[in-house]
């Protein structure tokens, strides 16, 4: 179970850089990344129907980063009760002179 989470962690954190990149580079109302760095120009760099692309992607992403996250939440809340039983199933007897 341990490496089941450390792969869907993994997984996670790499969507978490792809949906961060794929919000920086539309084109918001303020002109996006490239008109903050002073290129703000008429033309799109990937060509005219990228909104309408990188919209539907961002959404396809953040339902991955969604389930993701409840999967992690589920696998950690799993492990943590494993622990918890197996902490009450441990007896300790004090030791007498």
């Amino acid at each position: 179970m341990n490496a089941l989470f450390y792969t869907v962690m993994s997984l996670f954190i790499f969507v978490c850089f792809f949906l961060v990149l794929l919000i920086l580079i539309q084109k918001g109302r303020g002109g996006g990344l490239a008109s903050a760095f002073g290129g703000g120009g008429g033309n799109t760099a990937f060509g005219s129907k990228t909104g309408d692309v990188l919209t539907w992607t961002t959404s396809v992403v953040f339902g991955i980063f969604l389930l993701l996250a409840i999967v992690l939440n589920l696998i950690s809340n799993y492990q943590q009760d494993q622990q918890n039983k197996r902490d009450a199933t441990t007896v300790n007897f004090p030791m007498g002179k």
